[in-house]
């Protein structure tokens, strides 16, 4: 930061030295060394801008990463096909070990039948490690109850969204963008 003050500082006394040396054109030479100067301030402004923001980006994202537990949390997907059962209001539950984070699922149905961490074209890929399903068990507000695909879904990080493909019963794999936040301890 104080490299950055004396390089402005440094702008500004250049300008000022120059707006004081001119001849018959003073006004014109002090026109352009303070067009200069502005240039070196704004220059500077952005370059300082630009760090604060990498300072503050890599701060929230040591913030965001939990202490060892049980959370629920939300998983919000860019479809309307493959999202988390509606009785579960879009919540699963996040489970963090030895800082490796997880969050469980419960889907709609059981039309999807795997999932994979990552893009279609590699979860089709021999030796591709697929996400197997669970079997649970929903209960609805009217008391009904269904039986519901879930399945353990690694999370790289908090509120970023990132790549999960799936396939269903026809055997077609798709890219989805998933997105887990909101993280609450259980109690």
């Amino acid at each position: 930061m104080k490299k950055v003050t004396t390089i402005v500082l440094a702008g500004i006394l250049s300008a000022s030295v120059l707006a004081g040396c001119g001849s018959g054109n003073g006004s014109a030479a002090a026109s352009s060394a303070a067009e200069a100067a502005s240039s070196a301030v704004s220059s500077v402004s952005e370059a300082v801008s630009e760090a604060v923001s990498a300072v503050s980006e890599a701060a929230s994202q040591a913030e965001a990463a939990l202490p060892d537990g049980v959370y629920t949390a939300e998983f919000t997907t860019d479809s309307t096909m493959f999202h988390i059962n509606e009785a579960l209001d879009n919540k699963g539950t996040l489970t963090v070990e030895n800082g490796q984070m997880t969050i469980h699922i419960t889907l709609a149905s059981k039309s999807i039948v795997n999932l994979y961490p990552g893009l279609a074209e590699d979860a089709q890929k021999a030796g591709a490690v697929l996400l197997e399903p669970t079997e649970d068990e929903v209960t609805y507000s009217d008391g009904m109850t269904e039986t519901a695909y879930g399945f353990d879904v690694p999370v790289p990080a908090l509120d970023e969204e990132f790549d999960v493909a799936i396939i269903g019963t026809k055997g077609n794999w798709y890219d989805h963008k998933v997105m887990v936040s909101n993280p609450v301890k259980a109690e």
